[in-house]
């Protein structure tokens, strides 16, 4: 008796000591439908953008993905991204993304990988979604202090 109430005890610590990651949390379908299709953004903006430098997502300068197009898949949670600034190396790679119920877009920058093999990711909160617009929300941080970088997305006919 003593080992079943042992066992149950420590299965139940266990339990609720179970990781709560973005990638470990049910999906918000409603929010990925409404973003599926093809997006620009159309602005990228943080406190102190005049002085300090961002590189989003370890590819590019964040001025370099004003007027990028996103190209969002959800019933597969693919899609791709490009760099097309005339001010910057051009690039595209085709991603992997999801919104989860806390409301935070996950993405994965497949870069000619599989998605299984790719180990690192992005986590940025979604906010503002219309019809016709959203943004992404990245939390940087700036000497210290946690800074919001919010991507302006808006659809392109």
């Amino acid at each position: 008796m003593k080992k079943i109430i042992l066992i149950s005890l420590l299965s139940v610590l266990i339990l609720s000591c179970k990781s709560n990651s973005a990638t470990s949390t049910k999906l918000d379908s409603k929010s990925q439908v409404a973003i599926k299709g093809n997006w620009q953004i159309v602005s990228v903006n943080y406190p102190g953008s005049d002085v300090i430098k961002v590189t989003s997502f370890d590819l590019a300068d964040s001025k370099c993905f004003i007027g990028s197009t996103w190209k969002f898949i959800s019933n597969n949670n693919k899609g791709n991204l490009a760099l097309t600034s005339p001010k910057c190396t051009a690039y595209s790679t085709p991603i992997t993304w999801f919104i989860n119920k806390e409301g935070q877009f996950v993405l994965k920058i497949l870069d000619e990988s599989k998605a299984k093999t790719i180990k690192s990711g992005y986590v940025l909160g979604v906010a503002n979604q219309t019809e016709n617009s959203f943004q992404l929300i990245d939390k940087i941080n700036v000497a210290g202090k946690l800074t919001d970088v919010v991507y302006q997305f808006e659809r392109l006919n």
